[in-house]
């Protein structure tokens, strides 16, 4: 006959279960190993890889978003997560849509050096109607990327512009995810 768990078993359990999730959250950071829960990209994990090369249009990065009052209003709004980039972010998987000295120009759609960038149409309203600003568009300044997802959805360089690429962590690779 199985024995029923007490209160006083569950707090040693509760307590095991703490201990090993702590770990695993440790060891992936370490391992450069992230978990992603936002419709941006395919959901769950992933791995930052340190380029070899320079980066390119078309990679797929892990990048810490600026420390401002338009990310802080964005993380406000539910766009972004919290994390361990500086401000307390969530790093952003996207793939570099713009490199500096390229030409953006955002209409209905974003336009890269006068080809019109795949699935790239700019809302004017965020999921909540709220309004949304688009970037204005312009040259990519140097040191920046201009970052896009192919989620209708994402917060992207749509909105918020070129980033510093000084925020680069690295290359995104997915180890085990679901794309629903």
């Amino acid at each position: 006959m199985k024995k029923p768990v007490t209160q006083s078993g569950v707090i040693p359990l509760l307590g095991a279960a703490l201990t090993i999730m702590s770990g695993v959250v440790v060891a992936g950071w370490i391992g450069d190993y992230r978990l992603n829960l936002t419709p941006s990209e395919p959901l769950g994990l992933w791995r930052i890889e340190r380029p070899d090369r320079l980066i390119e249009v078309g990679d797929l990065v892990f990048i810490c978003p600026p420390v401002n009052p338009l990310f802080e209003k964005a993380r406000q709004r539910g766009y972004l997560r919290h994390g361990l980039c500086a401000g307390g972010f969530a790093p952003l998987i996207k793939t570099v849509a713009a490199l500096p000295g390229q030409r953006v120009e955002i209409g209905e759609s974003v336009v890269i050096d006068g080809h019109l960038l795949a699935r790239s149409v700019v809302l004017k309203t965020d999921g909540e109607g709220r309004a949304i600003t688009s970037y204005l568009g312009g040259v990519v300044p140097p040191g920046t990327l201009f970052l896009h997802s192919s989620f209708a959805s994402s917060y992207d360089s749509r909105y918020f512009g070129p980033i510093p690429g000084a925020g680069l962590l690295g290359l995104a690779r997915p180890i085990f995810t679901y794309d629903p």
